[in-house]
């Protein structure tokens, strides 16, 4: 058996509200802590009709306060558009409510688009050392040392978990060089993940909080009681990626029969390689697409993103996908 957890980017569906979005990812992280998953990450979107997680500590509290021993955190914050103090003090305040049980995942991301980026009034520093001179000065905070010549209140001495995630090589080299564990997107950026936990592996360097590489990778798994089903909830989500391919995104709609018959070849072929890793079926289905993916990256731990309309059907769909990783051996 993996570890096995889940991402989610708290969806506003058609005819929904951000209130309802935001109360279903309460229920589905109680549910998925009864199930046995390891760890229920939100991530940071800006100018997203559809995803209600902008506010992403706000988001963290909120579901941290519905459940009781699941780890809870980001996945992630974009550091870039964030002063690190500010998000030490965020942070802090979660770990000072919920110790013990909060993960803090970076990206370099803007996680918007530039006019975002402009109204968020971050100055975006092109350096690529910039995002890791923000991660040290983080860890600063929360290592206290006095190296930044601040304490931060809260976040001085918090027991927060770092994570580096990344779509890119980047990311990979990041995380190596600093020690500390890495999370690739490859739920919608697969094209780079070989590659990408290979370089960390071999570049990594151990360090106070981790003496080896751990690597966890992101899969969409939309799982119902048969194949037909979990075809039809996953148009769904390729309904959401053609929008936002295409500049339109929207808030998430319900599955149409047979979308697929509907879109031209090239985008049918474009669908297929952005959500190749992907596991959509039965049980019997969705635990060989699980056992094969986690054979290709040897995760650590696989993280499972599983955005689909109705509510109910994605919590049976959480519940078919933890029996589905209870049956791959570890």
């Amino acid at each position: 058996m993996h570890r096995y957890s889940i991402l989610d980017l708290v969806p506003v569906t058609e005819g929904g509200s951000v209130g309802q979005a935001l109360a279903n990812a309460a229920d589905l992280a109680a549910h998925a802590e009864s199930l046995g998953y390891t760890r229920y990450w939100v991530a940071e979107h800006h100018g997203m009709k559809g995803i209600a997680s902008a506010a992403t500590s706000v988001v963290i509290g909120h579901i941290a306060a519905a459940t009781k021993s699941i780890r809870v955190g980001a996945g992630g914050i974009m550091l870039p558009n964030h002063a690190p103090l500010v998000i030490a003090e965020q942070f802090g305040t979660l770990d000072a409510l919920y110790p013990g049980r909060i993960d803090l995942g970076l990206g370099r991301a803007p996680g918007s688009d530039m006019r975002v980026a402009q109204a968020i009034r971050r100055n975006l520093d092109s350096d690529p050392n910039a995002f890791p001179r923000d991660i040290m000065e983080l860890q600063s905070y929360f290592a206290d040392d006095g190296r930044t010549g601040l304490s931060a209140t809260p976040g001085a001495g918090a027991d927060i978990q770092l994570y580096i995630l990344g779509s890119s090589l980047f990311g990979a080299q990041v995380a190596a060089h600093m020690g500390l564990p890495f999370a690739f997107a490859s739920h919608f950026a697969p094209q780079m993940l070989d590659e990408a936990l290979q370089i960390y592996r071999n570049l990594f360097r151990p360090s106070k909080m981790l003496d080896r590489p751990y690597a966890l990778a992101a899969m969409n798994v939309i799982a119902a009681d048969s194949d037909e089903e979990a075809a039809y909830l996953a148009t769904s989500i390729q309904q959401s990626f053609v929008a936002l391919r295409t500049g339109n995104p929207r808030q998430m709609p319900p599955p149409v029969e047979g979308y697929l018959d509907t879109l031209p070849p090239g985008a049918v072929a474009a669908l297929q390689d952005v959500l190749s890793c992907s596991a959509i079926g039965s049980a019997e289905t969705v635990n060989a697409g699980i056992e094969a993916f986690a054979k290709r990256t040897n995760a650590d731990e696989i993280i499972v993103a599983a955005s689909i309309f109705d509510h109910e059907k994605r919590k049976r769909s959480l519940s078919i996908t933890a029996s589905a990783f209870e049956a791959v051996p570890a």
